[in-house]
């Protein structure tokens, strides 16, 4: 590999030679701007806006504008001058764990390689060092033109550095977050945990970019003379639409269960399985029943306790009745036995 930059880690009084190496590289895919009526390549000419007329890269050096337009020429000469002490030295400044990093400040990684066999031994020290203590040192270092943060971390026997951005480069999630407040029941909570542990990990050399290999493909069939390759297209969003949450997480459970018991892509009913999450017209929504008015119930209340009333009247009636013809039945017996005793005693 490569090296682009030469220097060295300073750890105390330690100095380590090194040689920085890129640990990333890109796989996207490069097009070119053409002329679309002949295909003819568009290129760009550096021009002296004075001159009018093309510069080669030997005469064009550095400038800064300011507010006004007016530029002050800025010459290497004037860059080598600065007392910048990290010029080719990674200065390590502490050693702190590596939670305490926001990852938000991570930048671009690069691999420290030992530059020579005398730096061997400091190397394999300070690797070693951070193995054991569980942490992670901080440095600063110049790489192209400003000074710069970094991260030294253990991978393997090698020590890799990743840039930091400074944190007033961070900005704050102000306005990010919704601007409402939205409460989540348990039961909300439980599916998406059950989701969550449904995918479960994923071997990340599993995943690739679709979009890259798609494209690749398309290249190669045009360059056989044939036609692009058609693709399905992305489905719509659900925009104005209310989504039933608590369905689609369900929906995201079976699907992550089914994809999984597969072997197929988890992605819990994502794009490449077609799946839609269910959702629910706000216009078509059905109206619940009408709750029935005071007035209403205090008529139905009214029918009923007046229909109640009547049995009891007619019924206390009935009673009455029967209890009368009783005593008239009882009193009739009582007075023809008393006129036929007297005749027996008069005889």
């Amino acid at each position: 590999m490569r090296s682009i930059w030469n220097g060295a880690i300073s750890f105390g009084l330690v100095s380590i030679p090194i040689k920085l190496v890129n640990a990333t590289e890109s796989h996207s895919v490069s097009f070119r701007q053409i002329h679309t009526a002949d295909g003819g390549r568009i290129r760009y000419r550096k021009v002296c806006e004075l001159e009018e007329k093309e510069v080669p890269t030997a005469e064009i050096g550095k400038a800064y504008e300011e507010a006004d337009g007016s530029v002050i020429p800025i010459t290497d000469a004037d860059l080598a001058a600065l007392p910048l002490p990290t010029a080719k030295t990674i200065e390590i400044v502490a050693f702190v764990p590596a939670a305490s990093i926001d990852p938000l400040q991570l930048d671009a990684a690069y691999y420290l390689s030992a530059n020579g066999v005398p730096a061997a031994k400091p190397y394999t020290l300070l690797r070693e060092a951070l193995k054991r203590s569980q942490k992670v040192a901080l440095a600063k270092f110049a790489l192209r033109g400003r000074e710069r943060l970094g991260m030294l971390r253990v991978v393997g026997d090698v020590i890799a550095m990743h840039g930091l951005l400074w944190p007033d480069e961070i900005r704050s999630p102000e306005g990010a977050a919704p601007e409402i407040e939205v409460s989540v029941r348990e039961a909300e909570l439980d599916l998406a945990d059950a989701l969550m542990d449904t995918l479960g990990e994923v071997d990340m050399d599993s995943l690739h970019d679709d979009y890259r290999e798609a494209v690749e493909a398309m290249i190669a069939a045009k360059a056989e003379g044939g036609a692009a390759v058609s693709g399905t297209a992305p489905a719509e969003g659900a925009g104005g639409q209310v989504i039933d949450l608590m369905a689609a997480l369900e929906s995201s459970v079976k699907a992550a269960k089914e994809a999984r018991e597969s072997g197929g892509p988890r992605g819990g009913g994502g794009p490449r399985e077609g799946r839609v999450a269910e959702v629910t017209s706000i216009g078509t929504r059905k109206a619940a029943p009408a709750k029935k008015t005071a007035s209403a119930r205090k008529a139905t209340g009214a029918g009923a306790g007046g229909a109640k009333k009547t049995t009891a009247r007619t019924a206390g009636r009935s009673a009455k009745a029967t209890a009368k013809k009783a005593t008239t039945a009882t009193a009739k017996t009582a007075k023809k036995t008393a006129k036929s005793s007297s005749r027996k005693h008069v005889s």
